[in-house]
């Protein structure tokens, strides 16, 4: 695909970036998701409190949204500030969901496109693993890892990416085995290039625009994994925290303290629209039946 444009005259990224600027979803929500990042950095330094401080001169340990005491979105049950409880959390949801995204990418293009562009029995047998791989309990793998190696944030994020490279592989195994006839390849190995070489240089570049598509979409899908776990006790543990054990914690207190669940709640809907429309607008710029 980059060879073709190159070929033409075109470059394939410019005309992406150009299609992008024009998708006024994708760029407000690109906009939304780096304030979200930037108060996730640099919000818990406005505050006085710490992400497990106790403010124990409040009447109620819950306290809801105040300017007193530099609450501004008031107090958990345990009377620690939920300011710096949300941004904190904000930034572990992001960090576990690039990190695990990370490993499923890493894994699952140098499977696929080494399946893809091998083909035969190779291809057979490597597929095969993946597909017996998909007919285990999802859900249960990643349980199971976190019950029996302990639960860690490092742990998190490499269990959720270590089981999440399955559709990655296909993915990418479906475009090598198209680009694995095209002329470029083709003339790669007529050059006597090794396979490891074609692969690094010709297929992976060229199916750089799918992952990048499909890794926008693999963020919420893991900050949506990374809450249900937390929501059940199995995810991010004290003293840290996360978006989903914030709602988790809001549930339970729902009726007497509503800000609990709502301030949390509405910040993990902002990240995971946000996320979808940066996905949709990449592949829209990417797709090239739309050039």
């Amino acid at each position: 695909m980059t060879e073709a444009f190159a070929a033409t005259g075109g470059s394939l990224w410019n005309d992406a970036w150009r299609r992008l600027r024009g998708n006024r979803a994708a760029l407000v929500a690109c906009a939304l998701l780096v304030l979200l990042v930037v108060a996730a950095l640099i919000g818990p330094t406005f505050s006085p409190w710490s992400v497990d401080k106790v403010d124990w001169s409040l009447g109620t340990l819950a306290s809801p949204p105040s300017l007193a005491g530099a609450h501004w979105f008031g107090t958990d049950a345990n009377g620690r500030d939920l300011f710096v409880r949300v941004w904190v959390g904000t930034r572990i949801s992001l960090l576990v969901a690039l990190l695990a995204t990370a490993v499923s990418l890493v894994i699952g293009v140098a499977w696929g496109a080494t399946a893809g562009y091998v083909g035969g029995r190779r291809d057979g047998w490597m597929m095969r693993f993946v597909d017996v791989l998909y007919a285990l309990p999802y859900m249960f793998f990643v349980i199971l890892l976190t019950v029996v190696f302990g639960r860690s944030l490092f742990l998190i994020f490499l269990a959720i990416g270590a089981v999440g490279w399955l559709t990655m592989a296909r993915i990418v195994r479906g475009q090598a085995l198209a680009l694995r006839h095209r002329e470029f390849v083709e003339a790669a190995i007529a050059l006597g290039q090794p396979t490891r070489t074609v692969i690094a240089r010709h297929v992976v570049p060229n199916v750089l625009g799918t992952v990048i598509v499909y890794a926008t979409l693999t963020v919420p899908q893991v900050i949506l994994f990374e809450s249900f776990l937390s929501f059940l006790g199995l995810g991010v543990q004290e003293p840290l925290t996360s978006l989903g054990r914030l709602v988790a914690e809001g549930a339970l207190e729902m009726e007497s303290a509503p800000w609990l669940l709502l301030v949390p709640s509405t910040v993990l809907a902002v990240v995971l629209v946000c996320l979808n429309f940066l996905g949709d607008g990449l592949r829209d710029a990417l797709d090239p039946r739309q050039r």
